[in-house]
């Protein structure tokens, strides 16, 4: 069944039969997805890596040392893929004869070194990507000068908080066109089965010469001191061949064509380089390197070891390209025997073109007919990068807190970070936020993420959901751990919004899966009720909840001169909870009556939360809008009149529920006429509210009449509404910041557009004023839920403010938010993309301006693209607005 032809129920099914396949129960499943790129783009400068007393993890393991010093959790490389347990790796290495090192993997600088955190310095992108990676591309942009790895570092460490990051193609590297285009191209033959075509063209007005290494590798599992240490693999080298032996794994083999250079050495520290003292090999990680910079006797010449490169050299003339043909593949049941003629030669061509084919037939029943060419591109990039951030995740908490017997000599014992995670052990393939910049999980990310991989892989989707609810990562209270650096903090809970959204992606028909997160959902939701409602008032706190700087002080920290913050969004996440919980109980419950009580429990649980909100002080009726809240015991409670999207979120509390549905649930009946006896103040929320002649009730945490005021803030251009979507602070704080005097000190959030001067969270994270697509998407989501209740009988101002004269539906509204979100990747008039701001090189040169950068978030006047340069985790939800607008 492995090499099993999908090809004959047409090329637009191929993809489709596949994934099919890989979601298969028992023996009928066939593993498409254990071979894809799993592979980190960085792996050094992580917690897990980090085994230092005070936590410092970029300064314990540095760029640095990435190429010398075996890893011990994950490895990284460039345009890599590896297995799902990621005991094999491959991934391409350049030299352009100039450079001091290796190109193995791509350089930034940290939060220490650069004024805006962590920052990658390189241009690369996931071009392509088919659900199962049956087919994939990547390009990455190398220069042919050297790479100015020292310019980037010195100025970086020079420049201050108001000045732009400083990136590479500022150094002028890329003047006159002298760099490298470099595209990977993956195509499965099968499971098992990996042709890899690398080109290289000559971007340049003289002859030049690249280096081009295919590098294959095992991760070192076996030096670490455990008790049942693994045994050490082996590659040997075979003509053009690599060929890979591993106890765990059937033999594997690398081809590559023509007559290459075969260089091995081992996957192991080198310890006299970086400590002065012998380690356990005579030619360790950095083997291949120094032989090839150097010309050093540092590769075996016995061309055995677990690290080894097919060397290619060549020399390209002007605006012309190359290629190198590979094959990467495992021996075993299923797998045909080839010889290496065909393995690289018409097999090779006819799995390219057949791969190619079917992946633009996935995309062409994907892509609406409505989409313009440059919304489909996009669309497809989207996709595609979302697909490539997939990466192995392992981390053994209790092992790692124990500093792993035999790890390195001179560790201290204060690396006690997420010491109360002690249950935890991640060993699997988790959508990141991002490949670099956050090579590990997020909670509230990774719910984003499945939302847009529901749209083209509802099975791995639902898979992601289901993996932070299980027992060796929810933690034994029921908290869900938040991301690496402190897996104790808070994330919003939209772990259950998600879920819901995912459900109806599939066509709401996988009751099994419903139920499985609902369930462990319920350990969740008792963890927050328990933990984050201090007084028990049903006005919750939460701390951090993934906003990073928004306010004037750090949130998670507490108030600083003492007392309680009720908030605003931890409020309204929490509404959102019990509403989402009480829509999957009822969905539920027509299948199984045991739900019906779980319908009523979230039922009320939404009101009490509810009339804590508008009764408590969250709601300020002087401004119509919701503000956090300090509460000092003996003293007046202090608002917080910050508006920003804490304020917007009670928006997203919205649930549309028909009467007939809740009439199925008699426990809900029952309850509510005791409400209506004994707490009638609380009857219009657990009634909500209803149109006349409509089956449909509106549950929301906003009163009809908050309704349009807070829309009034929120879609007026001088507040909220930028030409590209929604500000996370309005404008108005621009010429107004607040401020707040708390103790002795003044604490103070100003509108900024673009990177924060403040180092709350980290410098380059910034909530004060860009647009961000996560809050975006909920809030669109927000307002169709109140279309599909009110339809065409509510129309306001759109946009609002002084001069507008328009009104428009909430559907309406919804639709032009997407579209101004969308347009952030999209040629303007002139030809420019918003997302590239001031680049001229990326607006107006042919081979940059189609290569399209997902951020983490976009400056909030101009829609240029800031923070992490490749997070299609969460921006790849731009993937749902467009085939949203397209229905």
């Amino acid at each position: 069944m492995e090499y099993a032809d999908a090809a004959a129920a047409g090329a637009a099914d191929a993809e489709r039969i596949r994934l099919n396949a890989a979601d298969a129960e028992g023996g009928n499943r066939v593993p498409w997805r254990e071979w894809g790129p799993y592979l980190a783009e960085r792996a050094w400068g992580t917690v897990r890596e980090d085994y230092s007393d005070g936590g410092t993890a970029w300064d314990y393991f540095p760029h640095d040392h990435a190429r010398s010093r075996a890893y011990r959790w994950n490895e990284d490389g460039l345009a890599g893929i590896c297995d799902e347990l990621q005991r094999f790796c491959f991934a391409l290495t350049f030299w352009n004869g100039r450079d001091p090192i290796l190109k193995e993997r791509l350089f930034g600088v940290s939060g220490q070194e650069g004024n805006h955190g962590e920052d990658a310095k390189e241009y690369w992108w996931f071009l392509d990507s088919t659900p199962t990676h049956s087919w994939m591309r990547w390009r990455y942009h190398y220069p042919q000068r050297e790479f100015p790895y020292q310019e980037l570092l010195d100025t970086a460490r020079e420049s201050g908080g108001a000045d732009p990051e400083y990136e590479l193609v500022d150094t002028g590297v890329f003047d006159q066109d002298r760099y490298w285009a470099i595209t990977a191209d993956y195509a499965k033959a099968g499971p098992h089965d990996m042709c890899i075509r690398v080109r290289v063209e000559n971007v340049g007005p003289e002859p030049a010469t690249l280096h081009v290494l295919p590098t294959l590798w095992f991760r070192n599992t076996w030096s670490w001191g455990l008790p049942e240490p693994d045994a050490v693999p082996r590659i040997s080298v075979h003509g053009a061949r690599l060929a890979g032996r591993h106890e765990r794994l059937r033999p594997l083999s690398l081809y590559g064509e023509g007559s290459p250079e075969a260089l091995v050495c081992d996957n192991e520290t080198n310890s006299e380089r970086l400590w002065g003292y012998g380690g356990y090999s005579e030619f360790p990680k950095d083997g291949i390197n120094d032989h090839v910079v150097d010309g050093a006797a540092t590769v075996n010449p016995e061309r055995v070891g677990t690290k080894a490169a097919l060397r290619y050299v060549l020399t390209v003339q002007p605006w012309q390209s190359t290629e190198i043909r590979l094959r990467l593949r495992m021996d075993g049941p299923g797998v045909p025997r080839l010889t290496r003629a065909r393995l690289l030669g018409h097999d090779f061509d006819e799995v390219m073109e057949s791969r190619e084919a079917e992946a633009e037939e996935f995309f062409a029943e994907l892509t609406p007919d409505t989409c313009s060419d440059d919304e489909a591109m996009v669309l497809r990039q989207a996709v595609g990068s979302l697909l490539w951030s997939k990466q192995f995740y392992h981390y053994n908490v209790p092992r790692w807190l124990d500093h792993d017997p035999g790890h390195a000599a001179g560790l201290g014992g204060g690396a006690r970070r997420n010491a109360h995670w002690w249950h935890m052990s991640a060993r699997d393939v988790i959508a990141m936020p991002d490949t670099w910049e956050y090579p590990w999980f997020a909670a509230w990310d990774l719910a984003f993420h499945a939302v847009a991989l529901a749209r083209v892989d509802p099975g791995f989707a639902k898979q992601q959901l289901h993996l932070l609810l299980r027992e060796w990562y929810l933690h034994p209270s029921g908290q869900m751990p938040a991301y690496e650096w402190n897996f104790g903090d808070v994330n919003p809970p939209v772990h259950a919004w998600a879920a819901l959204q995912v459900f109806a992606a599939d066509g709401s028909r996988d009751f099994g899966f419903l139920k499985r997160v609902f369930h462990r959902l319920l350990l969740n939701f008792t963890w927050w009720v328990n933990r984050l409602d201090a007084e028990g008032k049903n006005v919750f706190e939460g701390g951090f909840l993934g906003l990073d700087n928004i306010g004037p002080f750090d949130r998670s920290a507490g108030v600083p001169a003492g007392g309680q913050l009720e908030q605003s969004d931890g409020t309204a996440w929490m509404a959102l909870f019990t509403l989402t919980m009480m829509d999957m109980a009822l969905i539920l419950a027509a299948e199984d009556s045991a739900y019906g009580e779980m319908v009523t429990k979230f039922f009320e649980h939404f009101a009490l939360i509810v009339e804590a909100a508008n009764t408590q002080g969250l709601w300020n009726e002087e401004d119509g809008f919701y503000y956090d809240v300090i509460r000092v015991p003996g003293q007046e409670a202090v608002p917080l009149r910050v508006r920003s999207v804490v304020g917007l979120l009670p928006l997203s509390a919205t649930a549309t529920v028909s009467s007939a549905a809740l009439a199925a649930v008699p426990e809900l009946e029952q309850r509510l006429a005791w409400y209506r006896t004994n707490k009638p103040h609380y009857a219009d929320v657990l009634h909500g509210r209803m149109m006349p002649a409509s089956d449909l009730r509106l549950l929301t945490m906003v009163r009809h009449d908050q309704l349009p005021r807070l829309l009034e803030r929120m879609l007026d251009e001088e507040e909220f509404l930028s030409g590209h979507g929604l500000r996370a602070l309005s404008r108005a704080h621009l010429a107004e910041p607040f401020t707040v005097r708390l103790g002795e000190a003044d604490y103070s959030v100003g509108y900024e557009p673009a990177e924060s001067s403040s180092t709350l969270f980290g410098g380059n994270s910034n909530w004060r004023g860009p647009i961000w697509f996560p809050v975006n998407y909920m809030l669109i989501d927000a307002l169709d839920r109140h279309h599909r209740f009110f339809g065409d009988r509510l129309r306001v101002p759109y946009p609002t403010g002084a001069g507008s004269g328009r009104e428009a539906t909430l559907g309406e509204i919804a639709d032009d938010l997407s579209r101004r979100l969308i347009s952030l990747f999209l040629d303007d008039a002139d030809g420019r993309r918003p997302v590239f701001g001031q680049t001229e090189l990326f607006q107006k040169n042919p081979d940059w301006h189609d290569l399209i950068p997902f951020h983490e978030y976009f400056h909030g006047d101009t829609g240029a693209g800031l923070g992490a340069s490749h997070q299609t985790g969460w921006t790849a939800l731009v993937i749902n607005l467009i085939l949203r607008r397209a229905r």
